[in-house]
């Protein structure tokens, strides 16, 4: 596994129930800001093996990424966070801004 994958494991756990973070945010935090697509490459595969809460990560224009967003839907109205019919998300209101020094 390599470093960044570790990071971007790590990143995901410890997102806050009733937050959300982006794919592009997790890349960068993990050190590769242009590596959003590989962070979900990262959840698809990695999600079950690891209890990642998949569900906390929706792209960067605040929305739920799945075709289906049913139960991605369910999970984060579960947790708090508020989601539209079509799947969008208030960033400003429930994206995990986690501090440098964390």
């Amino acid at each position: 596994m390599t470093d960044f994958t570790k990071k971007v494991i790590s990143i995901i756990k410890n997102i806050p129930a009733g937050q959300v973070m982006t794919y592009g945010q997790v890349a960068g935090m993990a050190g590769s800001p242009r590596a959003a697509r590989q962070v979900v490459r990262i959840l698809h595969s990695l999600s079950r093996k690891h209890q990642l809460p998949w569900h906390r990560v929706i792209n960067a224009k605040g929305e739920i990424g799945l075709k289906d967003i049913g139960e991605q839907k369910f999970l984060l109205e579960a947790e708090g966070v508020e989601v539209s019919q079509s799947g969008s998300i208030s960033l400003e209101k429930y994206q995990f801004k986690k501090s440098e020094n964390d």
